[in-house]
């Protein structure tokens, strides 16, 4: 039988079921889907593949599904760290937005993202940030998954000047986008202290409509709880609830203050949790209370937040601070073991995104969304187990191999889709220019 691509690894990690590995075996691959995995042998007589590949010290995973970014912003790595969240916002962040941020800005930033996302695993992201519709751009370009989000705050920008022309703006994107495989949409207000009740209802009109996700920064300081109960009088939880938006479909980042009432609230709404902990222990904007929440039933995601505030976007990183932080968060060494952490960077994010149905895991049917990390590294050696290993101790520099729905966007290191070079040059210019924007305040 004829078929696109045969890798044949010496492990294979589908993720579904949690925990599985399998040894010495070959993922066949056809129009850009998974179709068997079966053993090398067999697989080699079988299937006569336009590519074969033989990754023998490698384990295959799904892509990693980085379920919270703000892409463009990393030209903004490292230009204002160790400030708590609306000092680093308020004293710098917004002000280089408000001189530079525009359609250049993004396109270049983003390009500098997803060429670092891909080099580290990542296929899938999951966006909110002005001009999406260039991030959009920039995604099919490479040809990397995304959710793209149309963005809602109250404050004029580059982008749009109130409320009311980012949600036509956006819904304008979400129809150029409604025909798109690799490439979709999600609602983003910002978060509940800078969108208005009017704006959020008007959101959930649409995104029930629309079938949408809605992705917003939710319980992410304990400032932020306090200033809610101040104007409205209720926690930020409650009063997203009453407005109709907590459900199903609804992806809420951050979560860094919860009470045990909320944990069980959220269960029962069905909502999903993205956790960045790198990004909340650098801003020290609390803890998320994971183990709690897994136990109680709902489904956390990971995401790496921007490049300005975590500073990188790696998701291998962060599983291994997510499991780590997770068991001395809760005083237990079992919370988060290796094989939920995995999950949690992978399939929980597709669930999140409401894409588990494509990618997130290994499956015949799925896209061959598919990531190759070497494991006989010195660093990873012995290999006892390759999850733990891959979790606990591999770093991304072993990431040779990555494809999205069958397209081989890098390899052995190397990126087909976007040219290193170039980004650097751009890289250099902006730099200069951002770096005279933060001596001048």
């Amino acid at each position: 039988m004829q078929i696109e691509t045969l890798l044949c690894a010496r492990w294979i990690i589908p993720v579904q079921p949690e925990g599985l590995v399998i040894e010495n075996h070959a993922l066949a691959i056809s129009n850009g889907n998974i179709i068997e995995i079966l053993p090398i042998e067999p697989a080699l007589q079988k299937y006569h593949a336009n590519s074969v590949e033989h990754l023998e010290h490698h384990a295959l995973i799904p892509g990693f599904v980085n379920s919270h970014t703000h892409a463009a912003m990393a030209f903004l790595r490292g230009i204002a760290d160790d400030q708590p969240l609306m000092e680093w916002l308020q004293g710098t962040i917004w002000p280089i937005e408000q001189k530079w941020m525009g359609e250049a800005f993004v396109r270049d930033g983003t390009e500098l993202a997803i060429a670092e996302m891909i080099r580290g695993g990542i296929t899938c992201f999951n966006d909110m940030y002005f001009f999406p519709e260039i991030t959009a751009k920039i995604a099919q370009k490479t040809g990397i998954r995304a959710k793209i989000g149309l963005i809602q705050i109250e404050f004029p920008s580059a982008w749009a000047q109130n409320s009311d022309e980012y949600l036509a703006k956006g819904l304008t994107l979400h129809d150029e986008l409604r025909d798109q495989k690799l490439v979709t949409a999600a609602f983003a207000p910002h978060a509940p202290y800078s969108v208005s009740d009017p704006s959020l209802e008007k959101i959930r009109i649409y995104a029930e409509e629309l079938e949408l996700p809605v992705h917003m920064h939710v319980h992410e300081t304990a400032d932020e709880i306090k200033q809610s109960q101040e104007q409205f009088g209720v926690r930020p939880l409650t009063r997203l609830q009453k407005l109709g938006l907590i459900g199903p479909s609804f992806i809420a980042v951050h979560m860094t203050q919860l009470s045990e009432a909320e944990i069980q609230m959220i269960a029962q709404w069905g909502c999903h949790v993205v956790h960045c902990p790198e990004s909340n222990m650098k801003l020290a904007s609390g803890f998320c209370p994971v183990a709690q929440l897994l136990d109680a039933g709902i489904n956390v995601a990971l995401g790496t937040d921007s490049a300005a505030s975590n500073n990188d976007l790696d998701i291998l990183g962060e599983m291994r601070t997510a499991a780590l932080l997770a068991k001395g968060y809760a005083v237990d060494a079992s919370a988060v073991p290796a094989a939920t952490a995995l999950r949690m960077a992978t399939f929980n994010g597709a669930k999140a995104l409401g894409l588990d149905s494509i990618t997130g895991s290994l499956e015949p049917n799925k896209a061959a969304d598919i990531t190759a990390i070497r494991l006989d590294t010195l660093e990873t050696q012995p290999v006892f187990d390759p999850i733990s290993q891959i979790v606990y101790a591999a770093n991304r520099d072993q990431i040779t191999d990555v494809w999205v729905a069958g397209q081989h966007l890098l390899k052995a290191r190397e990126l087909s889709c976007l040219d290193i070079d170039k980004i650097k040059e751009k890289v250099n210019l902006w730099a200069g220019k951002l770096s005279s924007t933060e001596q001048e305040q």
